[in-house]
């Protein structure tokens, strides 16, 4: 079981992530990844680039800015809509979320209370400031929007984006007649999106400034249901916890066709079933660690009619924590910038002529690696990060079993050789057992070293990371073995 303070600590000193600006004291909400860290999160979102753009042929990845104008953010709903409650201590002025206070004290979710409902809420737990144990003040609600100044003057009000999404609707019809007119589209961004958060906490997983990965796709509801396989995946058990249910510390399995006679439509089922695989199948999180979390309609976002968490069990946040999430959208943010712009977003599409509804799948970039640091941390006698061989940041360390008789320049030879096919790591700085050791902290899965017996034309020594076995490998079979190993083509020796 990893504490925080554990997996922070392998963070920091690995080069994973860390607070922002330490050398002036930090800045709450923000964080670094060190060489490491970069490395992990970017080879996530290849796969997760690879996973879910490979769901269709007309599913695209694009790019666009992070500032925008307060008209566009009007029309989404956002400029109105995006507050979170603030409560503040009427003695140490010291700030708090409304929902956090109550959460801390009922170690439970308090979603979708009004301010009304807080300070009711309050009353009744007792609640004192946790800071200076003063009385808290009456709760209002906080925009969440980072504003800005635009041009000299700055007279054009404009925000950082608070979600990617908004750059794929304001780009939908551009992209629809660049792609020859077809539904459903697929529209993905990988970037920075900005919150204001009233105090961010555990770390990466509430912050400021933050990465999304997000795919908005656009259909037609009427013929959506037709274009995806169900009766491929009807029988799958899906992990998942409904509103009622979702307060347990656990879930159930329930077979795909059950969650379409629970009132789901079957695309989206689908899309729950492929987000699922994504999870256990690619990530090889524990099945008893995943779950879809239902919100009601009191708790999902404005903008939702159907809306699940993605959530992932973690010891150093305390439990199921959400890491994304699938959203139907409806028409709504068409039809909003159609509002606001006066453009129309229809479009024909077959017979038909209509504002393509929009189904969302969300996920929190620096979340979902927080949550493989936690689940892949293992303490015994030594620290392991048991990271997916997909994602870990070094697939491949290379040593001289000591740096003497030939050994090092073999090494290095052989290092050069296979850094053409593979990214690998050359380390021949102490023990053998030290870079064995500093190598299971970063969850390299596989360290070849270079021995005597090497010289002797007998191989190499290929050890694997959790099991700590060992066998011997040709040179020439080396990379072959390796590309096997990590594509999941084969599995080491037992």
């Amino acid at each position: 079981m990893a504490s925080y303070e554990d997996v922070m600590s392998l963070s920091v000193r690995r080069g994973f992530l860390w607070p922002a600006v330490d050398l002036y004291g930090g800045f709450a909400g923000f964080y670094d990844y060190g060489h490491n860290g970069v490395l992990l999160r970017r080879r996530w979102e290849d796969r997760w680039i690879e996973t879910f753009l490979g769901l269709s042929d007309n599913y695209y990845l694009i790019d666009t800015t992070t500032i925008l104008p307060e008209a566009a953010l009007k029309a989404s709903g956002h400029v109105d809509h995006f507050t979170d409650i603030l409560v503040t201590c009427t003695r140490c002025g010291e700030s708090y979320r409304g929902d956090q206070l109550l959460e801390a004290a009922t170690h439970e979710e308090q979603e979708g209370l009004t301010t009304e409902e807080i300070d009711a809420r309050i009353q009744e737990l007792k609640i004192r400031c946790p800071n200076c144990k003063g009385v808290l003040g009456p709760s209002r609600e906080f925009h969440m929007m980072f504003p800005l100044e635009v041009g000299p003057t700055g007279k054009d009000r404009a925000y950082l984006r608070p979600e990617t999404a908004q750059g794929v609707f304001l780009n939908f019809k551009r992209e629809f007649e660049a792609l020859r007119r077809r539904l459903p589209m697929g529209l993905a961004i990988v970037g920075r999106a900005y919150r204001n958060e009233i105090s961010p906490r555990q770390g990466a997983y509430r912050m400021r400034e933050f990465i999304q990965a997000e795919l908005q796709i656009f259909f037609d509801p009427a013929t959506f249901g037709d274009a995806v396989p169900f009766q491929d995946i009807a029988s799958v058990p899906v992990r998942v916890a409904w509103a009622s249910e979702k307060h347990a510390p656990t879930a159930h399995d329930a077979p795909a066709k059950d969650l379409v006679g629970h009132g789901l439509p079957p695309w989206y089922v689908y899309h729950l079933v492929q987000v699922q695989r994504f999870y256990l199948d690619l990530l090889r999180i524990p099945r008893d660690a995943f779950r879809f979390a239902e919100l009601d309609e009191k708790e999902r976002a404005f903008y939702n009619k159907i809306h699940f968490d993605i959530q992932v069990r973690q010891e150093s946040l305390g439990g199921f924590k959400e890491v994304g999430g699938v959203h139907y959208r409806t028409d709504h943010d068409l039809r909003g910038h159609e509002a606001g712009s006066h453009a129309k977003q229809s479009v024909t599409f077959g017979t038909s002529k209509l504002v393509p509804h929009v189904l969302e799948l969300s996920f929190g970039v620096d979340r979902n690696v927080w949550a493989l640091l936690d689940l892949s941390y293992a303490k015994g006698e030594r620290v392991v990060l048991r990271l997916p061989v997909q994602v870990a940041p070094v697939p491949v360390a290379v040593f001289p079993l000591v740096n003497k008789d030939g050994l090092p320049e073999r090494a290095e030879a052989l290092y050069a050789g296979l850094r053409k096919r593979i990214a690998a790591f050359y380390d021949d700085s102490g023990s053998i057992g030290r870079r064995y050791a500093r190598m299971d902290e970063i969850g390299t899965p596989f360290s070849v070293t270079v021995d005597h017996e090497t010289l002797e034309g007998k191989g190499v020594t290929l050890r694997e990371r959790d099991s700590q076995k060992q066998i011997r490998v040709k040179e020439g079979d080396l990379a072959t073995t390796l590309n096997q190993l990590l594509s999941g083509e084969a599995t080491f020796p037992a």
